[in-house]
């Protein structure tokens, strides 16, 4: 009998410690899901797109402290002009990338300010903008709150915008000299930059993060072209096209220091 006894408290510590076990993942599971069983956090494949949420979040602070005057309370683009996404590979990766594809052109059509004989003036400008980026993300940690980091490379192209002047009637001799096309050298840059931050779900994958980002910022613009005309008491046209400057910059710094985003996933 106390063999049997001894037994059965073995297997009595044993149910025991198994139904704590299965009550403590429970409880992590629940934890990780919303009242209708939304997991908390996204899953393979989702797709999310990211938001700057500085101006929401100091709009919020501002009702806290009971200061009204600031009422913006928009979300903003991660990144000016550019989309800024992230797939989910699995638990502990992620792919980011960023694409902006941009291009147009626009016409102003008015009179010559400086002739009395008003003649028509047209003009013209266009240009376009490129960036693709692309980049790893890391996971770690776990619950809600996770510490994130990665690399991720960024290449921008810009086509110098190219302004252009014409006339539907002849210029008087009173217009001594005028621009007639003002060319913007085109621009390049290369990005390659760590990150190291941390992300928080506050609501079935919906999120706030913050990270640092480091690393080397290379660009340059080619130099660009003017070209001036002018007319002789005749009528006749001279035009004289000079070169304009061009520049470039080498950066190894932290880049982008501290910023709020708000992630959407899907």
């Amino acid at each position: 009998m106390p063999v049997i006894n001894q037994k059965n408290e073995k297997m009595k510590k044993l149910f025991l410690s198994l139904a704590l076990a299965s009550a403590v993942a429970f409880a992590n599971a629940q934890d990780m899901t919303s009242k209708k069983g939304v997991p908390i956090l996204p899953e393979t494949n989702d797709w999310s797109i990211g938001f700057d949420a500085t101006s929401l979040i100091q709009y919020f602070g501002n009702l806290a402290n009971g200061n009204l005057n600031n009422n913006n309370s928009s979300l903003g683009p991660q990144q000016n002009l550019t989309l800024v996404g992230l797939m989910v590979k699995d638990e502990s990766t992620s792919y980011r990338g960023k694409v902006r594809i941009g291009f147009g052109s626009n016409t102003v059509e008015g009179a010559v300010a400086d002739s009395s004989l008003s003649p028509t003036k047209v003009e013209t400008s266009n240009g376009f903008a490129l960036t693709l980026g692309a980049g790893i993300q890391k996971n770690r940690g776990k619950g809600r709150l996770r510490g994130i980091y990665g690399a991720e490379l960024d290449i921008m192209l810009g086509g110098g915008a190219d302004v252009k002047s014409t006339f539907t009637e002849p210029i008087p001799a009173v217009i001594m000299a005028h621009q007639t096309e003002n060319k913007a050298g085109s621009t390049f840059g290369v990005g390659l930059n760590g990150f190291i931050g941390a992300e928080f779900f506050f609501a079935p994958k919906m999120s706030l993060s913050a990270e640092y980002m480091w690393g080397l910022n290379f660009s340059s613009t080619a130099e660009g072209e003017i070209t001036n005309t002018s007319w002789d008491a005749a009528g006749a046209q001279t035009s004289t096209t000079s070169k304009g400057q061009k520049s470039s910059s080498f950066l190894v710094d932290v880049t982008n220091a501290g910023s709020i985003v708000f992630h959407c996933y899907f």
